[in-house]
C-alpha cells in the first residue's frame, strides 16, 4: 500500500521538536491543541450559512466591538484546547478584558503563555470572506508553579518563541514560525490533517498595496505621499502598483506574504494610536513577516522592539515586502 505523500503537522513537529522552543514534546502538544481547535472552528465556518452561527452574539468585547457568535465560539474552543494541553498557564485574547489564568493541576507548572485573536476579520463572516486565527507564544517571566501575571504578557515581540495564524478560506491553512523561517500546512479535509504544503515561505519584492483608502483624508501626510507614489505611472519601475484590500488582516497579509506587497493600517483622526492590537495582531504577524524576509514597522520603529504598556494596546502597523516598507519609511 502506498503511503500518503505528504508530511502531517504532528509528524513534522515531532521530527523537528529537538530544534523547536528547546522543548521535548511541549510545542507539539501546543500545536496539536491549536490544530484540534482550528478544525472545529473550520467546520463552523464552513457551514456558517446553514446553522445559527451568523450574526452578533448580543455583547461587546473590551474594544467596544460587537462580538459575533463565531467570535465567541472560536475564543471558547481555543481557550479550552490550550487549557487541556497542560503546556499553557494562561492566555490573553481579544475577546476578554483581562488575562485568562489556568490554575488547574495540569497547567500550574506550564512555562508558556499565549496571546491570540481567536477570529480576525469577523466582520466578514456574514459575507463569506476569508477570516483567520492569530496566535503568539511566549515563555512566562514569573516562576513556574505560580499564577501567571500581566507582566508575563507585556513582553516585546522580539521575545516570541513562536507565532502564526490559521486562515479559513478556499482552503484552511496554518502558517507559523519558531524563529527559523516560515512554514505552511494546508488542511486536507479527507484526512482531517494539516499537511506540509509550504516548507519555506519567503516574501518576494512587492508591487501590491493593501489599505482602506476610504480613510484617505484622515491618513498622515507621509502615508498619503506613499500612496501617490504607488499610484504614479512610471513604467520603468512597474508603477502604478496594484491595490488589493480585503479588510481582514490575516487574508490581506497572507496574500502579500506569498505574492509580495505591503499592508498598511495607519493612525487616523478617529484612531490616533492606530486600530490594530500590538500583542495579538501586530507582534505575531511582524514575527512571521521578518522570518519570511519582510519587515514590520509602526512608522516610527520596528514593531518587535515595542515594549507593550497594556493588554489591548493599539499601534499603527505597516508590514510586508522589505522594498515597500523601506520606501514607505522614506515618506514617513
Amino acid at each position: 500500500m502506498n503511503s500518503y505523500p505528504f508530511t502531517t503537522l504532528i509528524e513534522f513537529i515531532i521530527a523537528k521538536q529537538a530544534d523547536i522552543m528547546e522543548a521535548k514534546g511541549e510545542f507539539s502538544r501546543i500545536l496539536y491543541s491549536l490544530g484540534v481547535a482550528a478544525k472545529m472552528i473550520n467546520k463552523k465556518v464552513n457551514k456558517a450559512g446553514l446553522v445559527d452561527i451568523l450574526g452578533a452574539a448580543g455583547s461587546t468585547n473590551i474594544q467596544g466591538e460587537d462580538q459575533k457568535k463565531l467570535d465567541v465560539f472560536a475564543d471558547e474552543q481555543l481557550i479550552g484546547s490550550f487549557k487541556a494541553s497542560g503546556e499553557v498557564c494562561g492566555v490573553a485574547t481579544e475577546e476578554n478584558d483581562e488575562i485568562v489564568v489556568f490554575d488547574h493541576e495540569m497547567s500550574k507548572d506550564a512555562k508558556y503563555i499565549i496571546c491570540m485573536d481567536p477570529l480576525d476579520g469577523s466582520s466578514n463572516i456574514d459575507v463569506n470572506v476569508s477570516i483567520g486565527t492569530i496566535f503568539s507564544i511566549y515563555r512566562r517571566i514569573t516562576p513556574r508553579g505560580s499564577k501567571p501575571e500581566l507582566k508575563d504578557f507585556l513582553q516585546k515581540g522580539s521575545r516570541q518563541v513562536a507565532a502564526g495564524y490559521i486562515i479559513y478560506g478556499s482552503s484552511t491553512m496554518l502558517v507559523y514560525t519558531t524563529g527559523n523561517g516560515v512554514i505552511g500546512f494546508t488542511l486536507d479535509p479527507s484526512l482531517g490533517e494539516f499537511c506540509l504544503s509550504h516548507p519555506a515561505i519567503k516574501t518576494p519584492p512587492g508591487e501590491l498595496y493593501s489599505i482602506n483608502e476610504g480613510n484617505y483624508l484622515a491618513f498622515p501626510e507621509g502615508v498619503k505621499r506613499f500612496l501617490k507614489y504607488c499610484q504614479e505611472k512610471k513604467e520603468d519601475e512597474n508603477r502604478p502598483y496594484t491595490s488589493r484590500y480585503i479588510g481582514s488582516l490575516v487574508a490581506d497579509f497572507h496574500r502579500n506574504l506569498l505574492k509580495g506587497g505591503i499592508f498598511l493600517y495607519p493612525q487616523t483622526l478617529s484612531n490616533p494610536n492606530g486600530k490594530l492590537r500590538l500583542l495579538y495582531e501586530c507582534n505575531p504577524i511582524a514575527f512571521i513577516a521578518e522570518q519570511a524576509g519582510g519587515k514590520a514597522s509602526s512608522g516610527k520603529t520596528r514593531v518587535l522592539d515595542i515594549l507593550p504598556e497594556s493588554l489591548h494596546q493599539r499601534v499603527p502597523f505597516y508590514t510586508g515586502s522589505a522594498n515597500l516598507i523601506d520606501k514607505l519609511e522614506e515618506f514617513l
